[in-house]
Order: structure tokens, then C-alpha cells, then sequence
């Protein structure tokens, strides 16, 4: 497995590329910002992306996608809770004193449970909102699982629920029924930081005591 995530915009964003060393197909999740440097990224590991995945639609995680989109022509993928969210893409980025472009059409609306597969991996859609209406993990199923949380699940945190559709009380339940019924020993791949573990959180992030 090739993983190799790009941190990305000034929100730093982590996107991550994830690809199968046999058949060289990937998928990339949320392409937020700097798609020439995420496009020579895919270029110097010579892979094909299947999907862009994305873990939710505020601007960090999809600012990017148009551009990548262009290049790869990989179709986007996004939860449809999250779909006006991403048709405001301009608005997002004019109160963040940022410029978009209209954002490209979504391809592929995604659902809870939803398998994916790419070269001879796959992939699990996880709903967990709160953080937006539409926000999802993802949960590599083949070989050592891990977990690409988003804006979900922090290092030591959470994630804000004061933007568009956010709802805090939503956000604890996701992620106490969805996530830390998980295995303790799966690695935790956030949207923003450092990597955690499902019992990492259990144990020492404060906002879920």
C-alpha cells in the first residue's frame, strides 16, 4: 500500500493519497488546496486515481478539487448531506478572505457503509456527522485498518461545529457510536495534525470522557 498524505493550504489541510503497489490505481482524499503540487505528487508516484474522496465539503478539504478534477478526471465523491455546502464554495472562501472558482459538479454522492474499491484495496464509507451534515470517514479495510477521520475526529480534539450544519451533541454521538467502537489499536488519520489511535482518543482526548 502507498500512502502518502500532502499537507496542503493554510488551514493545512492533510490530503492523502492512498494507492495500491501491485495494480498502481488510488484513491486521493480531500484534495483542499495546491492542485499543481497534489497533480506532480500523482505524477512522481505514477498512479491513477479512481476517486477523490472527500470527508466533508468546507473549502480546506475542497478548494483543490476542481483543478485535480481537470487532471485526473477521477469522478468526485461527496456525502449528499454535505452538497449545498459544497456549491458554496465562493461564499466559504469570501469569509475566510479567499477566492474559489465555482466548484466542479459532484460525480458520486457516497452512503453510510458504502465500500469502494481501487486496485486490490477497500475502502468503507463511515457517516459521522456533526462537524457538517454530510461528513464522513473513511476506513481502509484490507491489511492493517485505519481510519481517515476528517474534520470528525483530532489528536486530542475534535472538530468545530460552529460552521454550516454543525451540531456539537451530533458530532460526540458520531463519533462515540461510529469510531471508538473501533478497534484500539487502528490508527487515526485526521483531516488537520498528527495521526492518533482509536484508544489513544478513548483514553486521553477530554472531549469525550
Amino acid at each position: 500500500m502507498i500512502l502518502d498524505t500532502m499537507v496542503v493550504g493554510p488551514l493545512q489541510c492533510n490530503c492523502t493519497l492512498l494507492a495500491c503497489e501491485k495494480t498502481f490505481e488510488a484513491v486521493l482524499i480531500d484534495p483542499g488546496d495546491e492542485p499543481q503540487r497534489i497533480i506532480s505528487e500523482l505524477d512522481r508516484q505514477g498512479v491513477t486515481v479512481k476517486y477523490l474522496l472527500h470527508t466533508h465539503a468546507h473549502f480546506d478539504h475542497i478548494g483543490g478539487t476542481k483543478g485535480v478534477k481537470e487532471k485526473t478526471l477521477a469522478p468526485i465523491c461527496l456525502h449528499k448531506g454535505d452538497e449545498s455546502i459544497y456549491k458554496m464554495l465562493s461564499a466559504q472562501g469570501q469569509m475566510f478572505g479567499m477566492q474559489f472558482e465555482e466548484p466542479s459538479p459532484i460525480d458520486k454522492f457516497i452512503s453510510d457503509e458504502e465500500i469502494l474499491s481501487f486496485g486490490q484495496h477497500r475502502i468503507q464509507v463511515i457517516h459521522t456527522p456533526g462537524h457538517s451534515p454530510g461528513g464522513v470517514c473513511f476506513k481502509l479495510l484490507d491489511g492493517a485498518e485505519q481510519v481517515f477521520s476528517g474534520d470528525s475526529l483530532f489528536s486530542g480534539s475534535i472538530g468545530r461545529t460552529d460552521l454550516w450544519g454543525g451540531n456539537f451533541d451530533q458530532l460526540i454521538q458520531s463519533i462515540k457510536t461510529r469510531l471508538l467502537v473501533l478497534d484500539d489499536d487502528i490508527r487515526v488519520y485526521p483531516g488537520h495534525g498528527p495521526t492518533t489511535s482509536i484508544g489513544q482518543e478513548k483514553r486521553n482526548n477530554p472531549f469525550l470522557r
